[in-house]
């Protein structure tokens, strides 16, 4: 199976690249981005400049390209639906004219912030923040298209994501974490994302929906997280409980609960404790 990863850089990538490289049913890997380590340049606010007859020969693209802060998403709006509609609209487009199955990343962002709703694939998308009506635009232009489906993310979790790292190093470095709440998400880790992804790869036809919320069966906050690092580290980490003002929740809610359908229906992950799952992520830090 020859396989394109467009933003073949970014944190999930890294895991990706990785995973897919001991698959022995991925064939290749061409690696698309908009730097140097890429095997071929590609500016999402530019695809008219890009050659297109490389995706000919192609069977799988796995789509993680965006510009995903949502501060950023709301103070550049315009340059920011440039790359993460149009410019990821005519991309999905192009490959899907060639025959490409493409997994598109879209985010628990899709879905709007009603007190108490839990949101499965089937509920009804109604994004209020500009990264999540990025997200929606993209799954509404695509949603009847068999060769195209999109995972949403929840938070995704990993030695290596930015809050984790924050916390190691406020214990590396002596110093208090200053820990925001509430923040509540279905934690879900980034070994669950490359295992879908893999899954997917491997039984495209076998997965009939065309969305799959990736998230984990617990609400999870940033706290929580913070006392399973102590858990496994031994306390080390000290840390303050904030209240962010109004400001950081303009494009981000406090809550959003979200659950799969078919996570366990189609067999794709083990029934794992957050617990057991972050245990793993958190094995090679060092200390």
């Amino acid at each position: 199976m020859k396989t394109v990863l467009v933003g073949s850089s970014g944190y999930i990538a890294e895991f990706i690249l990785q995973r897919l490289s001991e698959e022995p049913e991925i064939e290749s890997i061409l690696k698309l981005d908009c730097n140097e380590k890429a095997d071929v340049f590609l500016d999402l606010a530019k695809t008219d400049s890009f050659n297109f007859s490389l995706l000919d020969d192609i069977d799988y693209v796995i789509f993680t390209a965006a510009i995903s802060g949502p501060d950023q998403c709301a103070m550049a709006f315009d340059a920011c639906w440039e790359i993460n509609v149009t410019g990821t609209s005519c991309f999905i487009r192009e490959a899907i004219k060639r025959n490409c199955r493409v997994l598109f990343f879209s985010s628990d962002a899709v879905f709007g912030d009603i007190p108490g709703k839990i949101y499965d694939e089937e509920s009804k998308t109604e994004a209020y923040t500009p990264y999540g009506r990025m997200k929606k635009a993209v799954e509404d232009k695509f949603r009847n298209e068999d060769l195209f489906k999109a995972i949403r993310l929840s938070y995704v979790a990993s030695a290596k994501d930015r809050f984790i790292t924050y916390c190691v190093n406020c214990i590396r470095n002596g110093e208090t974490a200053d820990i925001f709440h509430p923040f509540y998400r279905n934690v879900i880790v980034v070994s669950d994302v490359v295992d879908i992804v893999t899954y997917l790869a491997l039984h495209w036809d076998e997965y009939e929906p065309t969305f799959l919320n990736v998230a984990g069966k617990e609400l999870v906050s940033r706290v929580r997280i913070a006392d399973e690092i102590n858990r496994f580290l031994g306390g080390k980490l000290k840390y303050t409980i904030s209240m962010p003002g109004e400001d950081f929740f303009a494009n981000r809610p406090r809550i959003t609960q979200m659950k799969s359908l078919y996570i366990q229906k189609y067999g794709i992950l083990q029934d794992n404790t957050f617990t057991e799952k972050i245990a793993k992520e958190l094995e090679d830090i060092e200390l």
